[in-house]
Formats: structure tokens, C-alpha cells, sequence
């Protein structure tokens, strides 16, 4: 057991080496990789329900099928992510932080190379993963629209019937609502979720939101959901009519989700927050100060 012992031991010094030197001291790269993992794990099952779905013709899932894979990604990408960065794995969310001075904005460059380099690495997971039945449902031809259009897999496009004002109003409201949801689970200073249930809410708040406002965009409500898989659907065969569909549809999911965040943050903030606040009070005998927080 001794000479067992002494086997041993160098070897654990040896993995405590290791360890020391892959360790990341950063806190900016130890985000990164946070938010990169967070999101590879939001993506890649969400994408693969898509995938599941629209490839086996309805045989292996419906439309639930990929509200609930993003639902569930959303949740075990925060659990992922959550401890390290406040897993935002949404680019318009990072950006409001930034704007609302709760994220320094020297941090926004490695929060969002994160979001993208996960969902871009999702993409291309779910693009091998599902390869074979790629090429059998599209005879080798990847389209963004038609019969066999298969595009709408890694990224969203608008329902034929949507304008893009329509589609702009769309995808806006649904992440008021979505922003909006995410502070009225954290907030503490009001009815906020119990600890440790923030994760698995927030993904059944992405899953009403698909439930409910899914149907004309395919609810992006996230560039860092939607951009990257575009990018890789159009270097991977699909072309630039990723970008040129909907009527130039692309930049949508862009800008319509980060005015919705910071709508909704507005709205939390002016209707909630602000009036919620620990405020100070002359009103006991004695003329001391009384700090008091609302609690309706």
C-alpha cells in the first residue's frame, strides 16, 4: 500500500500541473467560454428538434417538438453558463445590460464572440449530426425555400403571408416579453422565482413564447440564435439566399430583438422597479431613519 502510495503521489502532482496551467485566470475568457458553452448546448438541441422534425416528415416530432428543445436547451444552457456569466446567450441581452450599466461594455466583445462561436459550432454539430438524412430528404439540393426547403432548420424565415413590418413587429414583441419575463424571475425586490428554479423557468418562458408567437418568424427572438447558423447555412451549400429570403428578412432578428430587450428592460424599469426601490422614511418616535421596501 505504501509503495502504492508513492505511485500515486507524483502523479497527483502532476494533475495538479496540468490543472494550474490550463486554468483560466481571465475573467473575460472564463465568460467566453461560458457563454460558448451555454449557448453550443441551447443550440444544439434546438436545432436538432428542428432538424428531427422538418426531416422525418412529422414521423419524429410536431411543432411542440421544437418549442420544448428550445425550452429545455435554454434551461440546461443556463445551468451551464449561469454561475460564470449570468448565462445571457443572447446578444440583445448582453447589449442591454450594457446600455442599463448592470455589464461593463468592455465585456460585450467577449459575451457576444461567445453567443456566436457556440451557435455557429452548434449549427455545424446538427448540420454532421444530420447529414445522411440532409441529402435523402433534398436529393443533394439545399434550398431555403420550396417543397424540400430545409434552411428553416438552423435559422428562422418568415410565414409566406408575413410583411416585414409584420414580421419586425413580431419578433419585437416577443422578446419585450421575453426580457421582460427573465427580470420578473430574478427580481428579488418583488415576487421573484425561488432559488434554483431560474433556469428551468426562463425555459418554460421560451416555451410559451414559442407556443404562443411562434407561427409568423419562427420566433428568433436572439441574434445570437439566429445570425451565426445563417453564416454556416450559407457557406455550407445553401448560399446567399439564406440572407436574400423574406424579402431580405436577415437583418430582422438583428434589430428587432435587441429594441424588444431594451423595451422590455423600460418597461420593467417604469412600471416595476423604480417604484419598488428601499425607501427612506421620517416617521418613527424616536426621528430615526426607517428604510422600508415595498412589498406589493
Amino acid at each position: 500500500d505504501l509503495l502504492y502510495g508513492c505511485r500515486l503521489e507524483p502523479e497527483s502532482k502532476m494533475l495538479e500541473k496540468i490543472q494550474k496551467m490550463l486554468t483560466i485566470r481571465s475573467s473575460s475568457i472564463r465568460e467566453l467560454l461560458a457563454e460558448a458553452l451555454g449557448m453550443y448546448i441551447l443550440m444544439v438541441l434546438g436545432l436538432s428538434s428542428a432538424a428531427q422534425t422538418v426531416l422525418g416528415k412529422g414521423e419524429f416530432g410536431q411543432y411542440l417538438s421544437i418549442n420544448l428543445g428550445f425550452g429545455i436547451g435554454v434551461t440546461m444552457g443556463i445551468h451551464a453558463a449561469g454561475g460564470i456569466s449570468g448565462a445571457h446567450l443572447n446578444a440583445a441581452i448582453t447589449l442591454t445590460h450594457c446600455i442599463f450599466g448592470n455589464l461593463p461594455w468592455r465585456k460585450l466583445p467577449a459575451y457576444l464572440l461567445g453567443q456566436f462561436l457556440g451557435s455557429f459550432l452548434a449549427a455545424a454539430t446538427i448540420f454532421g449530426l444530420y447529414y445522411d438524412a440532409l441529402h435523402d430528404y433534398t436529393n443533394g439540393n439545399f434550398t431555403v425555400t420550396g417543397p424540400t426547403a430545409t434552411a428553416s432548420i438552423f435559422s428562422t424565415y418568415p410565414s409566406p403571408y408575413m410583411s416585414l413590418s409584420g414580421s419586425f413587429f413580431t419578433e419585437f414583441i416577443a422578446t419585450v416579453m421575453l426580457f421582460l419575463g427573465i427580470l420578473v424571475i430574478h427580481d428579488e425586490k418583488n415576487n421573484g422565482a425561488l432559488k434554483g428554479t431560474h433556469a428551468l423557468l426562463t425555459g418554460i418562458l421560451v416555451l410559451g413564447i414559442g407556443m404562443g408567437m411562434g407561427m409568423n418568424t419562427g420566433y428568433a427572438i436572439n441574434p445570437s440564435r439566429d445570425l451565426p447558423p445563417r453564416i454556416f447555412t450559407a457557406i455550407a451549400g445553401w448560399g446567399v439566399d439564406v440572407f436574400r429570403a423574406g424579402n431580405y428578412w436577415w437583418w430582422v432578428p438583428l434589430v428587432a430583438p435587441t429594441l424588444g430587450s431594451l423595451a422590455g428592460g423600460l418597461i420593467h424599469k417604469l412600471l416595476i422597479d423604480i417604484h419598488n426601490q428601499p425607501v427612506l422614511e421620517h416617521g418613527n418616535e424616536k426621528g430615526q431613519t426607517v428604510v422600508e421596501s415595498s412589498t406589493l
